[in-house]
């Protein structure tokens, strides 16, 4: 009976060593989720001659011209500059795009216009931010248009294309590259005055120079102009006492383009 009794435990022993090697296995076998980071980002117009010039405005509408939770879907260029633009899954493309070395002939032509002729003709914008602007909203593709209503070069939202014909008096045709990259700079131009004035209590200079600026993200003109580009101006100023940037990363990544962009090589 004692035997018999050793033996029905020996067994009992030898049961439970397979269960705790099936344990092992079924441990071997799991998974462990793989968090995929994107990768880090860094982002002008024309009419033809027939296009009018700009009139006065100082109120404060707050189109959203930009997204402002897309994450970019382009890597950095391994040997070259920053490859860094904004075009979300859901954007879609119609007819056929501008070949780049006309869309850069369009934003320098854009970028050198002086829109606000009558009240600031001191105002000024430049070339490298239209182009960044430009190249992280839409890699300068003509023909994009996003789910969220951004249109071309510039990715304007309706609201904002609405707002720069209402406000100006002019008549925008954003499906049209060239008025796309001039009411793009147009609207950047309404940005400069209406943060200056509002930000600084400043209506008489107009300097978007980064070397006005400290970092990419301090509070200076050049900065609150890009950062307004993307989340509206009202939200950006909802931020003028912790002087605070909404949207760092945006600014970070169109100043940096400013400097360097693959765009350059076109």
């Amino acid at each position: 009976m004692k035997v018999r009794l050793l033996a029905v435990a020996a067994i009992l022993m030898v049961t439970s060593g397979c269960g705790l090697i099936g344990g092992g296995d079924d441990k071997a076998s799991g998974t462990t989720p793989v968090v995929v980071e994107p990768a880090p980002t860094e982002e002008s117009p024309t009419p033809e001659e027939t296009t009018p010039e700009p009139e006065e405005t100082t109120s404060s509408p707050t189109p959203k011209p930009s997204r402002t939770s897309k994450k970019p879907t382009s890597k950095p260029s391994p040997t070259g500059p920053v490859n860094n633009f904004e075009v979300s899954a859901c954007s879609t493309t119609k007819g056929k795009p501008v070949a780049k070395s006309k869309v850069k002939a369009t934003l320098r032509t854009a970028a050198g216009k002086i829109y606000w002729t009558n009240e600031a003709p001191q105002l000024k914008l430049n070339y490298p931010l239209v182009k960044a602007i430009s190249w992280h909203e839409s890699g300068w593709q003509t023909n994009v248009f996003n789910c969220d209503g951004g249109q071309g070069l510039m990715q304007l939202m309706p609201d904002t294309v609405s707002m720069i014909n209402s406000r100006f008096g002019l008549s925008y045709n954003v499906s049209n590259y060239t008025e796309n990259a001039t009411a793009g700079a147009n609207y950047i131009a309404w940005l400069t005055r209406y943060m200056s004035q509002k930000a600084f209590n400043n209506d008489k200079t107009f300097d978007l120079s980064p070397s006005k600026c400290k970092t990419h993200s301090s509070w200076c003109l050049l900065n609150l102009v890009i950062s307004a580009y993307q989340f509206g101006p009202a939200d950006v100023l909802a931020n003028i006492k912790t002087k605070k940037l909404p949207n760092p990363e945006y600014v970070d990544s169109v100043r940096s383009l400013m400097t360097s962009c693959f765009c350059d090589q076109y």
